[in-house]
């Protein structure tokens, strides 16, 4: 959208509040940020439809047969600008909605679901794929978070691709006391987020490292993790101020996924002046891998990466941290939309 005067702009979302994700999060802090400039913005999710659990997510729910409804609602917004968030059946819906009506919308990939179905159905990645192309394709434009990601896309055959980075707040998480973290061995190396399969953390748990293991977050493989690795230390899910105090207090922070787009864990940590251990992958090389220092390492080793990121100067990752703004990461989301009405 051109700047000057206030849009109305509408964001349809599989991922959205109560759940607690870095899709949700992204676009939470985004809608916030375009409200305080003067925008107009509805989020239309899942809370507003009768809903059904996520195979393998419970906690997640998705709108059941949402078309008429969402029709409605859309309706009553009068948007300016559609943005569809992401391939459920939202965004499944939001997209025919907008075809049908001849409205120009964007999109955004933020999830390799072709990576996550075919862990746990064993269905080939390139029927999902396909699935992906076919969403993405009448959109305007398709809002990728890393060069490194758009790279794989456009190799795959999608068009469209626009940068859309992200940010991290820097009051929330910064330096602190290390003393979450008291009566455990150090050095601490501490993975947060999700307890998936996806998330690879088993590569993690599984190394040989000096001093102690944490994992802060829940998810469907906690039980069986937890059982496999009692020597590790799992919280469950830490809120607000913990979950800050989690990251300052770690030694080095352990990415283990292969499969996320960014993570937003990662500057989260950096902000609290802790360094980052992961695969060379998309995101840890878009983040870890394009600072002008080092604030950790990266290596398909990953108990190398994690022996290695214990030397980095804390001070540093803060300092890079410093240069990933939430405000910037909202401009570039309106720059990106499109006048629905042609």
């Amino acid at each position: 959208m051109p700047p000057g005067a206030p849009a109305r702009i509408l964001i349809v979302s599989d991922a959205w509040l109560p759940q607690v994700n870095g899709v949700v999060r992204t676009l939470s802090v985004v809608v916030q940020h375009l409200r305080e400039g003067g925008d107009v913005v509805e989020v239309i999710g899942p809370d507003r439809f009768r809903t059904f659990p996520t195979p393998g997510y419970a906690e997640i729910r998705l709108a059941l047969a949402p078309r008429r409804r969402l029709a409605r609602l859309v309706a009553e917004f009068r948007p300016d600008a559609i943005h569809v968030a992401t391939e459920g059946p939202l965004g499944w819906a939001a997209r025919a909605l907008c075809l049908k009506q001849g409205w120009r919308f964007t999109t955004s990939f933020h999830t390799r679901f072709p990576d996550y179905v075919h862990a746990r159905t064993g269905v080939p990645k390139a029927w999902s794929w396909a699935l992906m192309r076919r969403f993405h394709r009448p959109s305007a434009a398709v809002l990728v978070a890393t060069p490194s990601l758009a790279r794989e896309m456009a190799a795959r055959g999608f068009t469209g691709l626009a940068p859309w980075s992200r940010g991290v707040d820097l009051d929330r998480f910064k330096p602190a006391p290390r003393a979450p973290w008291e009566g455990l061995p150090r050095p601490v190396f501490l993975y947060a987020g999700r307890i998936a399969v996806e998330k690879n953390i088993e590569a993690f748990l599984a190394l040989d490292l000096p001093g102690s293991k944490a994992v802060v977050g829940d998810g469907p493989q906690r039980a069986a993790l937890q059982a496999r690795f009692p020597q590790a230390h799992f919280t469950g899910r830490l809120e607000n101020g913990k979950l800050a105090a989690a990251y300052a207090g770690a030694d080095v922070f352990v990415f283990p996924s292969r499969t996320d787009t960014f993570g937003l864990v990662l500057l989260e940590a950096l902000a609290a002046g802790t360094p980052v251990a992961a695969f060379p992958v998309t995101g840890p090389v878009d983040v870890i891998g394009t600072a002008p220092e080092p604030v950790g390492a990266l290596d398909e080793d990953l108990r190398a990466a994690c022996l290695a990121a214990l030397e980095t100067d804390r001070a540093a990752c803060r300092r890079y941290a410093e240069g990933w703004s939430w405000a910037a990461c909202a401009a570039r989301f309106r720059e990106t939309l499109t006048p629905a009405a042609s």
